[in-house]
């Protein structure tokens, strides 16, 4: 554990500031170890998380861990905030930036460490699992399919009966036609 200092230097004091305004900013965060990674990968991973509306930076692990508790979040972010620190900052789709995170690491020297999901601590195989998740987007156009899916069905079978009766002779005339 980190010794705190009496009397906080203004430069250290305006670094926490500046990323306690990162992590106010985001609502999740994956924590991961980056050792290894070249500037090429980096710039790649930053990238792909761009894409998803996130941000991964480079943190002083005491810092964070000043930031992080005085926004009150919970005290289990602490043993993944040791050795070299990247956290992914994520303000809408916390399981895409997992995703991303686990199969980038797949590749590159990435070692995820854990997570705040809703303020929750996920250590590294729950966040593994998490990524497997369907996302937030995925969910509702499951869902929209799910409710189109009866109503289509009902529809074809209307039409079909329709059909059915106008080729026996008695099918009444539609609503519309009635009208006119």
């Amino acid at each position: 554990m980190a010794m705190r200092a009496n009397k906080i230097q203004s430069s250290k004091t305006a670094a926490i500031g500046e990323l306690k305004e990162k992590i106010g900013a985001s609502k999740d965060f994956v924590f991961t170890e980056y050792r290894g990674l070249t500037v090429e990968q980096l710039s790649a991973l930053r990238k792909q998380l761009r894409a998803k509306n996130a941000e991964f930076h480079i943190v002083k692990n005491n810092f964070a861990r000043i930031a992080f508790e005085e926004l009150g979040f919970p005290k289990a972010v602490e043993p993944v905030l040791l050795g070299p620190t990247a956290v992914a900052f994520s303000r809408n789709e916390p399981n895409e930036v997992a995703k991303i995170l686990v199969e980038f690491a797949k590749e590159a020297p990435l070692k995820v460490k854990g997570g705040l999901v809703d303020k929750e601590f996920y250590d590294q195989k729950a966040i593994d699992a998490f990524s497997r998740l369907p996302g937030r987007n995925q969910l509702i156009a499951m869902f929209m399919a799910g409710l189109k899916s009866p109503v289509q069905k009902l529809v074809y079978t209307l039409v079909a009966l329709q059909e059915k009766k106008a080729a026996e002779g008695g099918a009444p005339a539609p609503a519309a036609e009635a009208q006119a």
